[in-house]
């Protein structure tokens, strides 16, 4: 029988991959009202469906009604948003997925510093917070620094290292917010994590994980927007080994059982200490050049779990087969004049180093740009590769560098320019 796949959320290419997989397979997807626009090629899906992002019980009847006409065989979301709807639809119709519970520990910051702690794995302090009061008894009770931030959020928003108590409002007000259409949840205070911060790409079959690549993450240290990756990380040895074991542990502790995982984690004096993990692939590039620096395609990988393949014991092979070791790396550019964004230049030069794989602008003509607030906040990138994660990154670093900006700034009333 012919696979119909239900793809919560636009899916961005994910959709036309899974069709072109397997020839004959159909797909609906269903994602909130407001990105219908994103979804890709739509006449090619047997149906798009749109659901109220504050509605979630008609995420399950819009899918139940569409199943009962023309049934799904499979279930699967490809980002962030809407993970909720994809594990209640999936419990709702029968379909394999990440469970609620699952999908509820991953999302939920403070729950999932519960759980790590119930299950002996990570001793993060952390508490959920109503006001700034509650921030001040946490730093009375835990010390500074400390790290501010939404319970449930994505690319760095509303996130603030605070050194000092006269900063905790600032914070508090900062995390108690709503960032990048993901609604406001809490916020949430944990003790500071001293140490390099590194990227774990993982993939999951039937309870079983495999790191596919440990990536070191650049980020800024105020706000920890990320600034820059290279992989594979520069590591001593049985650090990788023990990045692995920990990994695997916090992925069983949260119920995890299929599919790529993205963590965060910092690398502390008493060993791995979790930031936070995703069930899904990570953001900024780092599939593409954890692909180019192991082999490993997630995406691929991704698409022909979705299917039904069992894909494990190849990730196995093509890491253990090795190649031409090599580098992989991104860099990100951001502006601090703030203004809007008239024109670009130095595409070409950047794009012509050696070693370059892609330099692209994220920010259009017209703009408002300036200060990096979140990942949103970063104007351009640029990929490279390289012998040694250095060379790697400084490549991508050069590349970035060769780019130059025009931004138009209005001046204030009674300011020297």
């Amino acid at each position: 029988m012919p696979e119909h796949v239900l793809i919560v959320g636009p899916g961005r290419d994910f959709p036309a991959r899974l069709r072109a997989a397997a020839p004959g397979t159909e797909t609906t997807v269903i994602c909130q009202v407001d990105f219908l626009g994103k979804v890709r090629d739509p006449g090619k899906n047997a149906r798009v469906l749109g659901a109220r992002g504050d509605a979630p019980e008609e995420w399950v009847a819009l899918a139940a009604a569409a199943h009962a006409q023309h049934p799904f065989t499979r279930i699967a979301t490809f980002g962030e948003r809407d993970q909720d709807h994809y594990a209640a639809i999936a419990e709702a119709l029968g379909l394999a997925a990440h469970s609620p519970r699952t999908v509820e520990l991953v999302h939920d910051k403070g729950r999932m510093r519960e759980r790590l702690r119930e299950a002996g794995i990570d001793s993060t302090a952390s508490a959920q917070v109503a006001d700034a009061a509650g921030l001040l008894a946490f730093v009375r009770a835990h010390g500074l620094p400390c790290v501010v931030k939404p319970v449930s959020s994505s690319g760095s928003a509303g996130v603030t290292k605070v050194s000092a108590e006269a900063e905790l409002a600032g914070a508090f007000e900062r995390a108690d917010g709503s960032y990048l259409g993901l609604g406001h949840s809490g916020v949430l205070v944990e003790e500071y994590l001293e140490g390099p911060q590194y990227s774990v790409e993982a993939f999951s079959e039937a309870g079983e994980h495999q790191v596919v690549g440990i990536t070191l993450k650049y980020s800024d240290p105020v706000g920890f927007v990320e600034l820059g990756h290279v992989s594979p990380a520069p590591l001593a040895p049985g650090r990788a080994e023990e990045v692995h074991a920990y990994v695997g542990q916090v992925l069983d502790a949260l119920g995890v059982a299929n599919g790529p995982t993205h963590s965060e984690i910092v690398l502390t004096t008493k060993g791995p200490r979790l930031i936070e993990t995703h069930v899904r692939m990570g953001g900024d590039h780092i599939p593409v050049i954890t692909r180019e620096a192991t082999g490993v395609d997630i995406d691929d990988c991704a698409v022909r779990q979705t299917l039904g393949e069992t894909v494990l014991p190849g990730v196995r092979a093509a890491l253990a087969e090795g190649g031409e070791a090599r580098s992989a790396a991104i860099w990100f550019g951001a502006l601090a004049t703030a203004g809007v964004l008239d024109g670009v230049s130095g595409l070409a030069e950047a794009g012509e180093l050696p070693g370059v794989t892609e330099v692209a602008v994220l920010a259009k003509p017209g703009a408002k740009v300036g200060g990096l607030h979140h990942s949103e906040s970063r104007v351009a990138y640029a990929r490279a590769v390289g012998p040694t994660p250095e060379e790697a990154v400084a490549v991508a670093r050069a590349a970035v560098a060769r780019l130059e900006f025009t931004v138009r700034a209005r001046c204030e009333a009674g300011a020297t320019v």
